[in-house]
């Protein structure tokens, strides 16, 4: 493999292992804000309305900002009734394959995903709801996320055609 693809695996793997390892704590405030709201309604009888839509905030952040550390760890949930009986070479084609259709709905979904999040900027687009919080933090998370899930595909790619090749990337 080229330096320059090596050096790309090397930095893509890198940063979403720090962005994952910092979106892991986002479960922490989450929890957090359940407990006050919790707290809230069953010990003082005053609910709040502001608590299901920033605990949804949160978990859409932390999955989405997640998703790529859990791809590069090869942690996704995956079918293999035959997947897990194949060898390692096999199952480097196999991934390479599949990650091509990966590889398209993230770019479309990338796609969508800015022109959402341009569109919430632009507009100051706002939740219908009593607490109305702007969606553009979010969408920007959203995102950014969909971002770092199409480079780790394109590094899990480069990383099986090394292995199909007899050279895995360390």
């Amino acid at each position: 493999m080229p330096e320059a693809l090596k050096s790309y695996v090397r930095y893509v793997d890198a940063l979403n292992h720090r962005v994952g390892r910092i979106a892991m704590y986002l479960i922490f405030p989450m929890a957090g804000i359940l407990l006050y709201a919790t707290i809230s309604r069953a010990v003082f009888g005053i609910p709040v309305n502001w608590v299901l839509e920033t605990s949804q905030f949160i978990l859409s952040a932390y999955y989405l900002l997640g998703g790529a550390y859990s791809m590069q760890l090869d942690s996704h949930v995956r079918m293999d009734l035959f997947y897990g009986r194949l060898s390692p070479c096999n199952k480097a084609v196999t991934d390479a394959f599949t990650i091509l259709f990966v590889l398209f709905y993230l770019g479309v979904l990338l796609l969508g995903g800015i022109s959402s999040t341009n569109y919430a900027i632009a507009f100051g687009q706002k939740n219908y709801s009593a607490w109305a919080p702007p969606l553009w933090p979010i969408k920007v998370f959203m995102t950014a996320g969909i971002f770092l899930m199409l480079l780790q595909s394109i590094s899990s790619l480069i990383k099986d055609i090394a292995i199909v090749r007899g050279k895995p990337i360390a």
